[in-house]
Order: C-alpha cells, then structure tokens, then sequence
C-alpha cells in the first residue's frame, strides 16, 4: 500500500503561526505562546485536509552550517545578530518571545508523537531533502522557503504546499507551476536560484542576472555548466555583458551548488514516522496543556489525528 509523507518545515511553519496569530495568545502565567497553538492549529488544518499516512517535523539543528559558511561567508550573515560585548556568541536574529516557545513545540510534538527529526550541521532543508529523496510513495512538504523548490518531482510525487495565507490556503507547486512561474523544472530551480541570488538567505548571485535572465540562459543552454561551457565559447550567444558577468563570478558559481543545493545524504536517526492516532504520552501532553494553556488547539489537532 502506497504511504503519503507529510514533511513540515517545521520554523517556517512557527514563525508564520507566530507572526500571524496574536502574542495576546497567552499561557496562564502570562507567557505568550502564538507559536505554539498557532503550529498546533496548522497541523491540525494540514492533517485534515491532505490525510498523510506519516508526517514528519523536520528541525534545524543547525540553521547557518559552518560547512557552508565555509563556501559562502555572507550564508545567512545577516541574519546574526551583533556579538555582544560580554562575548555572547552570535545567534540567529528571533523574537524574544519566540526562542523560548520552541522549546514547548518540541515537548508538546514529543509527547503527541509526531516524529520530530534535526540532523547537526544540517538544516531542516536538508533533512527534507534526504527523506523526500528516500521515498516510495507521494510526498507533500509543507513550506514558505522557495528553496525547496528544487525538491519537486511530478514523476516520483513530490510536490511542495507553499502557505500563501495560514495553511488554509495552500499554492500546490508542482512542475507544471514551477515551469510556468520560472521556466525550470525542479531540477532547474537550484541553478535558477544562484544564479539570481537570494539577499534572504545572504546569496549574491552573478551580479547582473536576474531572475529572468537567468531562466533565459537555463533555457538557452540546458543547465549551469551548460552555460558556463557556453562562457568559453566565443560562438556561444551571450552579450558582451553576460559573458563578462559570468566569467568574472567562477569563483562563486563553483562552489554555490553545493550551498545552495539541500543535501540528499544527512545520516537520519531511528524513527516513526507514522502518524499516531493516540499521544504517545498522554500524561506529559496533560501536564503540558494545563502548563501552557494550549487546551482548544491540542484538542482540535487530538480529534483531528482520531478521526
């Protein structure tokens, strides 16, 4: 029987809950947790609507790898915050009242039994990447990062669900949308995407080719190393311009794939995907509700995974 794998981009997905539902959202004590009912409730939604067979949470238990720092040093630099003068090492720029609910989205996704996968040095991106890639049957990643665009395959049924407004309304990327929308398929997109750079997540790109430009040239000479063979060949049809841009931009064009490109290979821990019926502790989950004040949600999202 062929399994439906869900796989959440699990930040993306807590920080749209944060920003979009209210920080009056509030434990008993005072402390706020938007984030935590606002995942609880998009799990809920996602689960209804789409029915996975298994569902993964998909963690960054490194969101800036120093592997690819290594490659790229602006990888996401702006998204450091400034060290402090008491020698406090860098971190990533969040909400103050964010950092400490993630902690509780983990404890309550432990408890209900939703596996919950983070790889260090690797993102979340990159873990999707290795279980999308290792799938036998239709997989839904569930997103608001382009990047994982490059994932999506009509033949094999992976596609992504890019929240446009909570996840009640989802946009279904497939090849068809992708080719439409950019002019590349899956494969396409992670060429597409250095060669236009993304200032998101700190990637330059080749000065002077846009998004545009660079489906054009994809179009023109099949892939990347196509159109850097086409560099070296004075017939090739490449302005001036062009030739100059990327000739000048090698040095990053060599190592930006492997940057840009999620990894396929994170060694994985032991786990289930399968997605539980009944919360693998009940009396933790208890515990946490009355805790938190997350009641509504977890009930909604309990009745949800019983029906």
């Amino acid at each position: 029987m062929t399994r439906r794998l869900m796989l959440l981009d699990t930040a993306s997905l807590y920080f749209r809950a944060y920003f979009g539902v209210p920080d009056s959202v509030r434990a008993p004590d005072g402390t706020p947790v938007n984030a935590v009912r606002g995942l609880l409730d998009f799990i809920a939604r996602l689960v209804q609507d789409h029915r996975p067979d298994d569902l993964v949470a998909c963690m960054d238990a490194d969101w800036r790898p120093q592997w690819r720092v290594d490659l790229i040093p602006t990888y996401k630099a702006h998204r450091v915050a400034t060290e402090t003068a008491e020698g406090v090492p860098d971190e990533e720029e969040v909400p103050d009242t964010l950092s400490p609910q993630v902690p509780v989205i983990e404890a309550v996704l432990d408890a209900l039994g939703i596996a919950r996968v983070g790889v260090a040095p690797y993102e979340a991106d990159d873990v999707i990447g290795t279980l999308a890639g290792r799938a036998t049957g239709p997989v839904d990643i569930v997103t608001g990062d382009r990047d994982l665009y490059q994932l999506v395959d009509d033949a094999r049924g992976v596609r992504v669900l890019y929240p446009l407004k909570g996840v009640g309304t989802l946009q279904v990327t497939d090849e068809a949308w992708l080719r439409e929308k950019y002019g590349v398929d899956g494969g396409g997109y992670v060429d597409l995407a250095l060669l236009r750079g993304d200032p998101s997540d700190g990637l330059p790109g080749v000065p002077g080719i846009g998004e545009k430009t660079a489906a054009k040239l994809l179009d023109a000479f099949g892939d990347l190393a196509g159109i850097m063979a086409a560099v070296d060949d004075p017939a090739a049809r490449l302005t001036p311009s062009q030739r100059k841009r990327l000739d000048e931009a090698r040095d990053y064009v060599a190592v930006a794939p492997k940057v840009v490109r999620v990894a396929d290979d994170v060694p994985l821990p032991d786990f289930t995907p399968t997605l539980p019926r009944e919360p693998r502790d009940p009396a933790a989950l208890e515990a946490l509700a009355a805790r938190w004040g997350l009641g509504n949600a977890l009930q909604r999202l309990l009745v949800t995974l019983q029906a």
